[in-house]
């Protein structure tokens, strides 16, 4: 099987030209030879056609269809009536006996008009995506938070290298990489990047913001940081404050108004959250015997797996501190 045979339709970045193809080992549950069947298969003129030939489970083609690889096949349609088609099919296909490679080819068995359903939601079409890629395709994830952050005048990435050191700033954005690294003093700070869609924006939390913010930090995957510019040589990072989790602040303002998120945001405190584990539950075995894991890290004890995050966000690799 060729890994890099693209999927139809599949696109990084649709309102970009040419974009980013993905392939077919990069859905999720998908087996080597459903992939080598679907590229053995291509082009397909309807999915019964490809059902005939590609043979795959009803749960791969309702993945496919609800990333919208099969658009191509929808006709008038949407992906709901992608959805249905595939579910009828599958019926067919319990009930009738086919050939090795073929429905039976006695007309169609499935209807391709549009049903009338409504299409999938930005935020229903987000979601499958990030199900079944574990990326986000369509629209990057804080496009659902674009009236949000300029309600609150959140700064981008591309922005923020035009403030000046010693500025106040409101960042927002998908965590994307979080490191304790221990400084020579012997105390830690919570290295954090976020990106934005715009760019990468680099964070540091020192020690005296750890008891207010390392938990958030480290448990949620949309972050909203307010913290002050530094200049390191020509880029700028920021020192974090105060973090929130974004999903919450915007379920306030979609709950309570955008006079509520404000009010949220003037909080110093964190909200109470559970006691972290004590020391000697947070400690690495093996070579590392003995060597202590941050309080608030998203990793469970040694050998198991990270923190479960809630969708949509990104899922960390897991950081130990």
């Amino acid at each position: 099987m060729n890994a890099s045979r693209p999927l139809p339709q599949c696109r990084a970045d649709g309102r970009r030209v040419g974009g980013v193809r993905l392939a077919l080992s990069a859905v999720c549950g998908i087996s080597d030879a459903e992939s080598a069947r679907i590229a053995e298969g291509q082009p397909f003129i309807s999915l019964q056609d490809m059902w005939s030939w590609a043979r795959p489970s009803l749960p791969l083609a309702q993945r496919l269809i609800q990333i919208g690889a099969l658009d191509a096949l929808r006709g008038a349609g949407n992906r709901r009536d992608l959805l249905l088609q595939a579910a009828e099919l599958r019926r067919h296909a319990r009930h009738r006996t086919t050939t090795d490679k073929q429905l039976p080819l006695d007309g169609e068995l499935v209807s391709a008009e549009a049903s009338g359903l409504p299409a999938m939601t930005g935020r229903e079409t987000l979601g499958a995506e990030l199900d079944v890629l574990s990326v986000d395709v369509s629209r990057h994830l804080l496009d659902h938070h674009h009236r949000l952050l300029v309600e609150l005048d959140a700064t981008d990435a591309r922005h923020l290298q035009s403030l000046h050191a010693g500025q106040p700033v409101l960042v927002a954005g998908v965590r994307t990489a979080t490191q304790t690294l221990p400084i020579p003093s012997g105390k830690r700070v919570i290295f954090v990047t976020l990106e934005d869609g715009s760019g990468m924006v680099d964070l540091a939390f020192f020690e005296h913001s750890h008891a207010a913010c390392a938990r958030t930090i480290f448990h949620s995957g949309l972050l909203l940081v307010r913290g002050t510019v530094e200049r390191c040589g020509n880029r700028r990072t920021v020192v974090g404050q105060m973090v929130w989790d974004l999903e919450e602040v915007a379920a306030v303002r979609r709950d309570s108004g955008p006079e509520a998120a404000l009010k949220l945001l003037d909080r110093t405190e964190p909200a109470p959250t559970p006691a972290p584990p004590r020391p000697a539950e947070r400690t690495l075995s093996g070579g590392t015997a003995g060597a202590r894991l941050h309080p608030w890290s998203d990793l469970q004890p040694a050998g198991s797996r990270s923190a479960d995050l809630p969708r949509p966000a990104h899922r960390s690799p897991g950081s130990a501190g």
